[in-house]
């Protein structure tokens, strides 16, 4: 009897020492992704706040400010396969559209705007703003898993398998293609009462 409370007393024991160091990694790890976090957010105001001031200056001086181009567009496919020939297919497949109302986000450079170009009749795109990207990511984010669709349930996901790369969707970063790939599709709703012609 005295053997076996010993020995459940070390389990105990053995167990409580792993929670303590478990609940004090994770609040370290807290620390981190919080002034991450924050210097995404300067970041972010950093640049909105240089807008401002170009735009001001600009209309100051009676010029024209010229927005800068857009880095990335989110394109939908509002149209079926019906019809559809094997070039346009091939591109609504490197741009992993596979499925009516499924979205994605591409880098713009030359040859994806031809691309786009081509398949304008089969898509609709956009350039999105943080918020927009935002809202898609935890509406409607799914990563892909070892090939599985899982659904972005926390930030233990993110950390695993992109490391500190998460904010590169908006900024186009180096990491773009490795964050893009990370995020399966989205699959939108189709829209209430049908598209307007």
């Amino acid at each position: 009897v005295l053997k076996k409370r010993k020995t459940l007393e070390s389990i105990k024991a053995d167990r409580d020492a792993k929670r303590l160091a478990l609940q004090q990694k994770r609040k370290e790890k807290r620390k981190v992704i919080f002034k991450r976090a924050e210097t995404y957010v300067k970041e972010h105001r950093k640049l909105e706040r240089s807008l401002i001031r170009q735009r001001r200056l600009a209309k100051e001086g009676g010029n024209f400010f010229l927005e800068p181009e857009a880095k990335i567009a989110v394109v939908v496919r509002i149209r079926g396969i019906n019809g559809v020939d094997p070039k346009t297919k091939k591109i609504l497949r490197l741009l992993r559209l596979r499925q009516i109302h499924n979205a994605t986000f591409v880098r713009l450079n030359r040859a994806t705007i031809k691309m786009l170009r081509l398949v304008e009749p089969y898509v609709t795109y956009g350039y999105p703003n943080l918020k927009t990207i935002r809202e898609l990511v935890y509406k409607r984010g799914y990563a892909k898993v070892n090939k599985q669709r899982m659904p972005i349930t926390d930030n233990q996901l993110i950390e695993e398998k992109l490391g500190k790369h998460g904010n590169e969707i908006y900024t186009c970063g180096p990491h773009f293609k490795q964050v893009n790939k990370f995020l399966w599709a989205f699959k939108l709703s189709s829209p209430l009462g049908g598209y307007k012609k």
